[in-house]
């Protein structure tokens, strides 16, 4: 019988020092493993350094991590294993803008993103049509007040757990979220907004950005924290415009850009891409 080798993804953080690949090359041959991607980057910033590896192997789990183990802890390594193309469980909040909850539920049934979405979660009814449409279950609960809010961050860390949920998606989700919350979910909550920020806050940003001229619209897509829109940026698009677009579709112009930076946002992160080095993040794409 002919056994089919595991394909396995290796992310490891450690303190800059000399070595290093030919330790990690070495722990890989010893678990008979062949590398197929390659990718590192040393931080002169903090004395980081950051590798992502692919890597097929006839070994277990059990009998890669030993190979690791002596390289790890030699180097104090913060590391991750995983298999290629594991759908990554997710968890989506939105609240009325349906653009982002559909791509990310389009690509998702069409194979093109490895994600597992058991919940919607929503402040509002409006995208239960589209969640049932693509067979997801979806909540609504309101936040009209801080008990609500309370609450619907409670039933958040009770699907979180639930689910052993890796990550949580803020799809146009148009409320600011508890320190608390952001706290407990440090590393595993993306948000997605327009990129006019810190200009043309609160209602019809592509109203204002319209009246004003913006020659350039598009989005952002970063890790959420307790410092209001100013988490880690994970990716970033443009789209040059000019005077002969209305409003409407600037709106729509910047719709598609925060359907698509969201998308590839939550890509790389599925396929363990993006790792933290403090404020910024490093995307081995």
């Amino acid at each position: 019988m002919t056994v089919t080798p595991t394909h396995w993804i290796l992310t490891l953080v450690c303190e800059d020092r000399p070595g290093i690949v030919h330790a990690i090359s070495g722990a890989i041959v010893e678990a008979a493993g062949n590398i197929t991607e390659s990718q590192q980057f040393s931080s002169d910033d903090t004395g980081t350094f950051f590798m992502r590896l692919q890597v097929e192997s006839l070994a277990s789990r059990e009998e890669f991590e030993a190979a690791l183990a002596p390289v790890t802890e030699r180097y104090g390594m913060t590391w991750q294993l995983d298999v290629v193309g594991r759908p990554l469980r997710t968890l989506v909040l939105v609240s009325t803008a349906a653009h982002c909850l559909n791509d990310l539920l389009f690509r998702q049934r069409a194979g093109h993103l490895a994600v597992d979405i058991p919940l919607v979660l929503s402040n509002h009814p409006d995208l239960g049509e589209l969640a049932a449409f693509y067979d997801v279950p979806f909540e609504a609960h309101p936040v009209t007040s801080p008990g609500q809010k309370l609450a619907f961050e409670q039933r958040v860390l009770e699907v979180v757990e639930e689910h052993d949920i890796e990550l949580v998606v803020l799809a146009r989700y148009m409320q600011i979220l508890s320190p608390e919350l952001c706290e407990t979910l440090a590393g595993r909550v993306i948000n997605i907004h327009h990129s006019f920020l810190p200009g043309f806050k609160g209602a019809n940003p592509y109203k204002q950005a319209h009246a004003r001229g913006v020659k350039i619209i598009g989005a952002t897509a970063h890790f959420v924290t307790s410092d209001l829109d100013e988490g880690p940026i994970i990716e970033q698009n443009i789209v040059r415009v000019d005077h002969t677009r209305s409003w409407e579709q600037l709106r729509a112009i910047g719709q598609d850009e925060e359907s698509r930076t969201l998308t590839q946002a939550v890509q790389w992160f599925s396929e363990d891409r993006v790792l933290l080095d403090g404020a910024r993040t490093i995307i081995f794409r």
